[in-house]
């Protein structure tokens, strides 16, 4: 860990405030020490018999991550609660905000953690920090309740405050996290705009064996082709909606293909995504034969 401090203040030491602050957090992300904690903690997050519920965690019934909407409810009641800490007479209220903050982290945490362990190595370092960032803030808060539960709100006060400084510093980690390693965000998003209008050419239906999947690009944008019979084709976006796998290196079954990355499964007919850690559905062509034979696609919405 010393090591991880000296390259923290190193980047720090550089350049505008700003700049410091922000080469400091892009130096966690390369911090490979975190390592010995991140793998075993990851194999536990995974192994984890949570079922149905991984997908509920994961946001998917959302169409995005649910983590981030979860953690509004205990970051607003410590907001609120150091509010009323500067209000006379508002001792009880601020109290029960503080517990109503710290039980409320437990299911943002849950499904901030199961995010976490399918991610890839840059954003699972980054994570740690922020989950320990958080952590502190849980515990601070966690005492503070206990002080004010017996009559010592001055100290409940100041480890409250404590407290807060501590989970802004995991939302400054965090939103880090999220935007400039994009941890969450759609990866298939930018296609439609990359995709040009109109009718694109992939080839000739025999290039492709029925049941395999095979990469072509449109443009600059790879799309993953699967022969479902001589006449039916579907064509999907290649890249992964949540960490941009290759779809045309996983295994096709049952309709659907599934990213060799982490495992998100999608229907070939519509792209839609049914399994795993992905929240967003893969963009989907359509399909035809034109006049000389040639396979064609065209997203629709495109441009």
């Amino acid at each position: 860990m010393g090591t991880l401090f000296a390259r923290i203040t190193d980047a720090a030491g550089q350049g505008a405030i700003g700049t410091r602050v922000l080469k400091a957090l892009d130096a966690l992300g390369d911090a490979e020490e975190l390592d010995v904690v991140a793998e075993p903690l990851q194999r536990a997050v995974q192994g984890l018999p949570l079922g149905r519920l991984r997908g509920v965690l994961h946001g998917r019934p959302l169409g995005h991550p649910l983590h981030p909407a979860l953690v509004q409810l205990p970051v607003g009641a410590w907001l609120s609660a150091a509010v009323l800490d500067v209000v006379p007479g508002s001792e009880r209220a601020a109290r029960v905000l503080v517990a109503v903050g710290v039980v409320s982290a437990a299911p943002a945490a849950w499904s901030g953690w199961v995010d976490w362990a399918e991610q890839h190595e840059q954003q699972m370092r980054t994570g740690l920090v922020h989950a320990a960032s958080v952590a502190t803030a849980v515990g601070l808060y966690g005492a503070s309740w206990v002080a004010r539960s017996r009559g010592r709100n001055r100290l409940g006060r100041a480890l409250g405050f404590a407290g807060l400084t501590a989970v802004g510093t995991g939302a400054a980690v965090g939103g880090h996290l999220a935007h400039r390693q994009s941890a969450g965000a759609n990866k298939a998003e930018a296609v439609p705009h990359l995709v040009e209008p109109g009718w694109h050419t992939l080839g000739r239906p025999g290039e492709f064996t029925v049941g395999e999947a095979a990469r072509r690009t449109i443009g600059e944008v790879p799309v993953l082709v699967v022969r479902e019979a001589d006449e039916v084709f579907h064509v999907l976006a290649d890249r992964c909606s949540h960490a941009s796998g290759p779809l045309s290196e996983g295994e096709v079954a049952k309709g659907c293909v599934t990213c060799p990355w982490h495992g998100s499964v999608f229907r070939l007919s519509d792209g839609w995504n049914v399994d795993g850690p992905a929240t967003a559905p893969q963009p989907c062509f359509v399909t035809r034969t034109d006049g000389d034979g040639n396979l064609q696609a065209r997203l629709p919405g495109a441009g």
